[in-house]
């Protein structure tokens, strides 16, 4: 879960202070991100050596392969030096954005992978535009209901969290495809073919960040201010949209930086169900071909997309609440 930026105090409201305050902090989770990236790296390469067999046999697929291209695999991935150098060797093409060859596809792993990614961002999009939407607006009116329409929500967001996305996927396509026919089946690139596989995705989600937010407000009416708000003649809309849920963003943000950096893993499993065009078809194949430089390449994807989503979650905080500021004890 994205953490939150403690750094020291910024001018007082100066912008070229605050511009100057940033950079530690930015730098600092920069530096994280870039820990967490070299960790998810080196592990892809101890697993791809712990694998039965030997290393180019893992990268090949096992497939049947002139001796040029083995010869020239082995050239590339240093196979025949020591264990060390292997390793610099794989970093120092990671950090250059080559991830090889895929030998099933015959081609670049970074053409394959741009071929797909397109399509996975659409729906990632899509999700976390929902997610944000539906979460302001179902936060809101929950937290003005009563004590039984509360607990309705409660109930009904604990249940859409427990439910896995590819099950509730099935459950609408069941529902708004083959029964009423109102959305594509699967397979459709046009923009209704992303209804269904958005509502799966973000369901969860929707009920995770709406509860968060919910018990933020609930706490912050209870606080003074809002009583000085009410004192002042502002409408209980008013005072739930400009005052309290300003106070309840802080921690439904952290929630949703963590959410944010999981979809990519909960996009394969819907773009399955959906035959959809992205990164999860693609995984599928190449695990089932054992197309290894792929499957190591969205292993690497997923993580800068989290670590990229911590980041951005923990600057937009920084930004947003002075308190964030305070210099850590």
């Amino acid at each position: 879960m994205a953490g939150v930026l403690k750094t020291a105090p910024a001018g007082n409201g100066a912008p070229a202070g605050a511009a100057a305050g940033i950079v530690r902090p930015v730098l600092l989770r920069a530096g994280g991100a870039a820990a967490v990236l070299w960790g998810a790296a080196t592990a892809t390469f101890v697993l791809l050596r712990a694998m039965p067999g030997g290393t180019a046999d893992v990268l090949l697929a096992r497939s049947t392969v002139s001796p040029e291209i083995r010869a020239r695999l082995i050239a590339d991935y240093r196979l025949d030096d020591g264990l060390g150098t292997q390793y610099l060797a794989y970093l120092g093409r990671l950090a250059r954005g080559d991830f090889g060859d895929s030998h099933v596809l015959r081609r670049p792993v970074t053409e394959v992978l741009a071929a797909q990614v397109p399509h996975t961002f659409a729906l990632l999009g899509t999700t976390i535009a929902v997610t944000i939407g539906a979460s302001l607006l179902l936060a809101v009116v929950s937290a003005r209901a009563g004590r039984l329409v509360r607990g309705a929500f409660a109930a009904v967001e604990a249940l859409l969290v427990a439910v896995p996305p590819f099950w509730l996927g099935l459950v609408l396509l069941t529902a708004f495809s083959f029964t009423l026919p109102l959305f594509p089946a699967v397979g459709s690139s046009a923009p209704s073919g992303l209804v269904l596989p958005t509502l799966a995705l973000a369901a969860g989600p929707v009920a995770l960040v709406t509860g968060v937010l919910r018990e933020g407000m609930l706490r912050a009416l209870e606080e003074p201010f809002v009583l000085t708000a009410r004192t002042r003649g502002i409408g209980e809309t008013a005072v739930h949209v400009r005052h309290v849920l300003r106070h309840a963003l802080l921690p439904a943000a952290g929630v949703l930086g963590w959410v944010g950096g999981t979809l990519l893993g909960g996009a394969v499993i819907i773009e399955i169900v959906f035959s959809r065009q992205g990164v999860g078809r693609l995984v599928l194949s190449s695990v089932q071909n054992k197309d290894l430089p792929v499957v190591v390449a969205v292993v690497l994807l997923s993580a800068l997309v989290f670590v990229l989503f911590s980041v951005l979650v923990d600057v937009l905080t920084w930004l947003a609440d002075p308190r964030t500021r305070q210099e850590a004890p």
